[in-house]
């Protein structure tokens, strides 16, 4: 009887909750940013997607506006307040890009599995997916950056060299590949990946990423270990080991990659805290180099 409500409160905790979201902050307002709603659709007419832009209601620096694209958007919209947005606003406030599909629900569980993930010899059945087909995030990265992009930045002006890119779970597998494949993001946030077996070869194209091709981006691996044997979705410690090394190892060749951990917060919670730490991160950032930009 132990093991077996041990396994359900283990299962309930691995599920996101699915509950019908309510208004959210583009809805309701913002005395601090203004938002706009556009929606498009796969170009196999699969998946639906629903975009939200956040831009700032003040001038934009010099250097133009940093810029956070967040995956899960229909979450980060139902949880983004306007206290967070306050603080951004205090600062270099980024133009907020949330990335979600056409649904009530916080999560799209079907169009993210495919969306966020790399092709892997099983994407079908076994594992993470749970019968979810998975191995579409060349196509989505391609409809992020030739599409979607380009639509919520039209008309914006946009610091090239401050676009961000936030993901969890799988978004932050998403993440990491899109680091050293995609030249349009340049700090990278990714929260608590999937890095299972299944996707632990994402460490190793890191790891052997060329230098020169990586010099202008910043990668943040955003952790929280949460209770032992209690977060089954936690990468196991030797692939927790193994990102620690990869992210020194780049270190050490001078580029700029962190591992932040909160070992207090379990997979779930990390999603909150990782958005927020990312964006204020962001804006911060975005200060520090306008500063340079006023000196220079």
């Amino acid at each position: 009887m132990f093991f077996l409500c041990s396994f359900i409160a283990t299962s309930a905790q691995a599920r996101p909750d699915m509950t019908p979201l309510g208004p959210n902050i583009a809805d309701k307002g913002s005395a601090f940013y203004h938002f706009s709603v556009r929606t498009l659709d796969s170009a196999d007419g699969k998946r639906h997607y629903k975009i939200w832009t956040g831009v700032p209601d003040k001038s934009p620096p010099p250097g133009g506006f940093p810029v956070m694209y967040l995956l899960d958007g229909n979450a980060v919209m139902d949880r983004l307040s306007d206290s967070l947005l306050q603080k951004l606003s205090a600062q270099n406030p980024p133009v907020i890009i949330a990335v979600g599909y056409q649904t009530d629900k916080p999560f799209d569980l079907l169009a993210r599995s495919y969306d966020y993930t790399p092709p892997v010899a099983d994407n079908e059945g076994s594992g993470p997916f749970r019968g979810r087909k998975g191995g579409g995030d060349a196509a989505f990265r391609r409809l992020l950056e030739e599409t979607i992009a380009p639509l919520a930045e039209k008309g914006l002006r946009i610091n090239a060299d401050e676009r961000g890119l936030w993901g969890h779970s799988l978004g932050g597998i998403f993440v990491l590949n899109a680091c050293f494949s995609s030249s349009l993001f340049h700090s990278c946030y990714s929260t608590s990946p999937t890095l299972n077996r299944q996707y632990e070869g994402v460490l190793t194209k890191l790891e052997q990423t060329d230098k020169q091709h990586f010099c202008a981006k910043r990668l943040y691996v955003i952790e929280g270990d949460g209770l032992p044997g209690k977060n089954p979705q936690a990468p196991a410690p030797d692939i927790q080991n193994k990102v620690r090394a990869v992210l020194a190892s780049l270190q050490k060749q001078g580029l700029t990659a962190a591992y932040w951990s909160d070992p207090q917060l379990s997979h779930g919670q990390t999603f909150n805290a990782g958005f927020q730490q990312a964006l204020l991160h962001l804006a911060q950032q975005g200060e520090e180099r306008e500063a340079c930009y006023h000196s220079d």
